[in-house]
């Protein structure tokens, strides 16, 4: 190419030559135009070699790019109609990747309720699903009543990594609407978003707010209302730390204490934390027919109803629960507590307390007992039943509490869930509940529960 450029120059220099000596007076009006073009051409021959060496370095940089692609792994093939929504990530500051996942459900609950002793009040928990501790008691006759609702719809938010050390990490933010009104239901029926699980793990560590570790939520209940046997069950989240090795975690989580004050005036939460966390181990054995788990808890109840004038008490706990498969249609779930101060553990505390306020003004923890029995069957792929009791008793001391404390609870459960569509569940449960005081006087719930909910 450089020769190229040489010949067309050295042409034009002998051509202009000889018209120089052949005409001697045009030599010089030429020499002129010949300067003017040679200045053109090699600003044009500027530009051009500019041009070559842009050229170069875009080829350059394509080929670093090409380099740098195939050094990548190859992504696996997406199958025909599962096309991502977008190529790159939608966490650009995690760690390199990371697993993001959402889902959720939109769930409806409506139901009637009538109570022989008064009615339960509006816009209270007891309104929106089953709450024994609610039920009244000695009231004004019977109530009869609907109520329609959405509180229970979900959004949850996960991430997970595995590192190139091997490391597991993970995260997960879970919300419902089950807060507080920012309506009315005369008009907008607006709730607010609620937490319900909010912890990062790593590896058999696991540090936020999540089921209690004295929970065991694959023995739960396949129920309709919100909870189930609520008379009895163990439901509680709260902060914690956690540690889980195969078959074994131990938990050191939240502590808090409710206390019964004297004469049955409304409860109240201790004033001060304990200084010592809720201590909780479980075990828990599967197998083909089932599982089986037994938790056990210590912790220390604190009541200050002044600054500096505390009283503190020991509360210690047990239970066993698991679920039994009988055939390939039907399975048997329970659970047993017992223990003193573990009153905050049963019921989403809405029973019992954990403590008792005695004459000196000191706290003693209040011992009971909960437990609940299920069966589960499905009649075939899209339908399934449940049948359920539960029932807790506690131990008041009547000197300190009186009379007009609970006593005891208990439910009868029987439901029908239908599932039309995958993920698109429609039920109905019949509830009839008791509340029984130390007095003797007692009050009934009877309630039907539909549900339709679609989980994503």
């Amino acid at each position: 190419m450089q020769h190229d450029r040489v010949r067309p120059q050295w042409l034009a220099a002998a051509t202009m030559t000889a018209l120089a000596l052949a005409m001697p007076g045009v030599a010089s009006a030429q020499t002129a135009k010949e300067r003017e073009l040679e200045a053109r051409i090699a600003q044009l021959e500027s530009q051009v070699q500019a041009l070559l060496s842009q050229q170069q370095q875009t080829a350059t940089q394509v080929q670093e790019v090409r380099t740098a692609q195939a050094a990548q792994p190859a992504r696996p093939a997406v199958p025909a109609g599962a096309q991502p929504i977008q190529a790159t990530t939608i966490t650009p500051q995690a760690n390199p990747g990371t697993v993001f996942t959402v889902g959720g459900m939109i769930r409806m609950d409506a139901m009637a309720t009538k109570t022989t002793d008064g009615d339960i009040a509006k816009g209270s928990a007891g309104r929106d699903f089953y709450v024994p501790g609610a039920i009244p008691v000695g009231g004004n006759g019977p109530e009869t009543y609907s109520d329609a609702h959405l509180k229970f719809s979900r959004l949850w938010l996960d991430a997970s990594t595995t590192l190139d050390s091997g490391d597991r990490l993970a995260a997960r933010l879970e919300l419902d609407f089950f807060g507080g009104s920012l309506g009315n239901t005369a008009a907008t029926n607006t709730y607010g978003a609620t937490l319900r699980h909010a912890y990062v793990s790593w590896n058999n560590w696991l540090a936020g707010q999540t089921w209690s570790n004295f929970m065991d939520t694959a023995a739960l209940i396949d129920a309709v209302d919100f909870v189930g046997p609520t008379d009895a069950v163990v439901f509680v989240r709260q902060p914690q730390l956690r540690y889980t090795n195969g078959p074994w975690a131990v938990s050191l989580e939240s502590p808090e204490t409710t206390v019964q004050p004297l004469n049955g005036a409304p409860r109240v939460i201790g004033g001060d934390n304990s200084a010592m966390p809720d201590v909780i181990a479980r075990y828990t054995h599967k197998a083909d027919w089932g599982h089986f788990s037994v938790a056990g808890m210590a912790r220390q109840l604190k009541y200050e109803p002044v600054a500096g004038a505390d009283s503190t008490d020991t509360g210690y706990g047990a239970t066993v629960s698991g679920l039994v498969k009988m055939g390939d249609a039907t399975d048997l779930r329970y659970q047993l507590t017992g223990g003193d101060g573990i009153g905050r553990y049963i019921g989403l505390a809405t029973i019992q307390q954990d403590a008792m306020l005695d004459t000196s003004g000191d706290i003693d923890a209040l011992g009971g007992w909960a437990g609940y029995v299920g069966l589960r069957h499905v009649f075939n792929p899209r339908v399934r039943g449940n049948l359920y009791h539960a029932r807790s008793q506690w131990g008041n001391e009547i000197a300190w509490t009186g009379t007009g404390v609970t006593s005891k609870v208990q439910s009868w459960h029987a439901n029908l869930i239908w599932t039309p569509y995958p993920k698109l569940d429609l039920g109905v449960e019949a509830i009839w509940g008791e509340r029984t005081l130390e007095s003797g006087v007692d009050g009934e719930l009877i309630r039907l529960h539909t549900m339709a909910r679609y989980s994503f």
